[in-house]
């Protein structure tokens, strides 16, 4: 942990708004990255990220200062969005959700290889897809995923190894890759690329 992140824990505690305003503007946009990518939905996830610093600002006295603070903030992210989830009653519809993650068209004729990407990362077990949006969207190391999940890295590695696989297995039964160029194509379609942080 950074003394400038317990500067500013500490400035937020105080109730200073410019502490505020930073720490909100230093994790937002990933925090909503991962609603978006987890809920599926724009509008959930603007919602959701509300609820995610709500939670953060009432619990900040519960953090621990030995540790860092961006994966007790996705952690946080993430429960919310588990909770929505099972709070949701009708799941949206895979165009809403290629439109609404989408910030715009793919310029050339890999469109349909990466709507088979996120098609196959939305049908993924809730756990897989976790790990594989923080890992290949967010860009966070196995160490900062197993600690915002409270897992072990053993675990979040395994994941990540199946995630892959289900999602490889898929695009090769769509005949959308061979199995020799699936890994490279994977990696080049990541849709962290293509993903941006929330309207002001």
């Amino acid at each position: 942990m950074s003394s400038d992140e317990a500067g500013l824990v500490q400035r937020c505690l105080l109730g200073q708004p410019d502490a505020i305003r930073q720490l909100v503007e230093r994790f937002q946009p990933e925090v909503f990255g991962l609603c978006v990518r987890l809920l599926h939905h724009r509008h959930d996830a603007e919602d959701v990220t509300q609820e995610v610093f709500l939670r953060v600002f009432r619990s900040l006295r519960r953090w621990d200062a030995t540790r860092p603070l961006k994966p007790w903030v996705m952690g946080i992210a993430v429960n919310r969005c588990r909770t929505w989830l099972t709070q949701r009653a009708r799941r949206p519809e895979p165009v809403d959700y290629l439109q609404d993650t989408a910030s715009g068209p793919p310029a050339d004729d890999s469109a349909e290889l990466l709507s088979e990407i996120r098609a196959a990362v939305h049908d993924l077990r809730p756990e897989y897809r976790t790990v594989f949006v923080l890992f290949h969207e967010q860009g966070q190391a196995y160490e900062e995923i197993a600690e915002a999940l409270e897992r072990p890295v053993g675990t979040v590695k395994t994941w990540l190894h199946r995630a892959r696989l289900e999602v490889l297995e898929r695009l090769q039964r769509r005949g959308m890759v061979t199995a020799e160029s699936s890994a490279a194509l994977l990696e080049e379609t990541s849709l962290s690329r293509r993903s941006g942080p929330p309207a002001r």
